[in-house]
């Protein structure tokens, strides 16, 4: 099975450099991308697996990803403004 990945440069190539930058100088930030990429492997994993898995798992694990990648955005925004 093909599984996309979202690591967030890919995500967000064009704020490549603010993301490297933040997650050097912002803790907060620093946190949330750990806790980003932490979700996203689980999710890419459960989706390689080759066996029967909780849909509803995997959907909250997505929903989360969504909300840290929303949250992660809105902080590489408010840096460049």
């Amino acid at each position: 099975m093909h599984v996309d990945h979202h690591d967030l440069v890919h995500e967000f190539p064009e704020h490549k450099d603010a993301i490297h930058d933040k997650k050097m100088n912002d803790a907060h930030f620093a946190k949330l991308f750990d806790e980003y990429h932490g979700v996203t492997n689980e999710v890419e994993k459960l989706e390689r697996a080759d066996m029967p898995v909780n849909d509803a798992l995997v959907e909250d694990l997505k929903k989360q990803r969504v909300a840290l990648k929303d949250e992660l955005y809105r902080m590489l925004v408010a840096t460049q403004a």
